[in-house]
């Protein structure tokens, strides 16, 4: 089951049912200890798609970088952040929903129905929707949209590696690899953690 390829078919369904702009939602950065969490909306130009897109998790790096360029290049794309801040006074997958309605509102013009990976659609969205869970592997406009949040996402935490290395930001995002859960407990809590995630929450009340 999990060995699908994204094509247009949930896109041309849509169309059949009377929607002419198609915007696929997605976003990356639930699981991290620190940063953002980051989103985009993507409507495709289904005559001008780029060759390759695909679940970012099955890209590599580089294939990522060069279609994230193409898809901003080709596409409308709307992208938006949710801060730890939010994430700490909301909860994480209010938060992630937020940075969604936040970049379906930053397209340059507005869908009539969005596309959204995962099994829930968030609250604050006006226009219809469905949900489609593995949406990333099984949308072309998610796939693409998963693609730039990713991108995006990995450079704000490259960014934020170099004001406070240590944590190995440059390389897990954030993700609570060993490094960085390591380094939590060595170096101490940033003001980019998120204080509400577990592994944060304890160093900072073990006293």
């Amino acid at each position: 089951m999990s060995d699908y390829t994204p094509d247009l078919s949930f896109e041309r369904a849509a169309l059949a049912r009377g929607f002419t702009r198609v915007a696929g939602v997605d976003e990356v950065g639930r699981g991290p200890l620190a940063g953002p969490v980051t989103a985009a909306a993507v409507v495709l130009d289904p005559d001008n798609i780029p060759e390759g897109l695909n679940d970012s998790k099955k890209l590599s790096h580089k294939k990522r970088e060069a279609l994230y360029d193409q898809i901003l290049a080709q596409c409308d794309v709307g992208i938006a952040h949710a801060s730890v801040e939010e994430i700490d006074a909301l909860n994480i997958l209010r938060a992630s929903h937020l940075a969604m309605e936040r970049a379906v509102a930053a397209l340059g013009s507005v869908p009539d129905h969005l596309l959204i990976d995962g099994n829930l659609i968030p609250k604050g969205v006006a226009q219809s929707a469905e949900a489609i869970i593995k949406g990333d592997a099984r949308s072309l406009s998610i796939a693409a949209a998963s693609i730039v949040a990713k991108v995006c996402r990995d450079r704000i935490m490259v960014g934020l590696a170099q004001q406070f290395p240590g944590y190995g930001w440059e390389q897990n995002a954030g993700y609570p690899s060993k490094q960085h859960r390591e380094a939590l407990i060595k170096i101490g809590v940033t003001p980019h953690h998120r204080r509400s995630f577990k592994p944060v929450h304890n160093i900072l009340y073990q006293e």
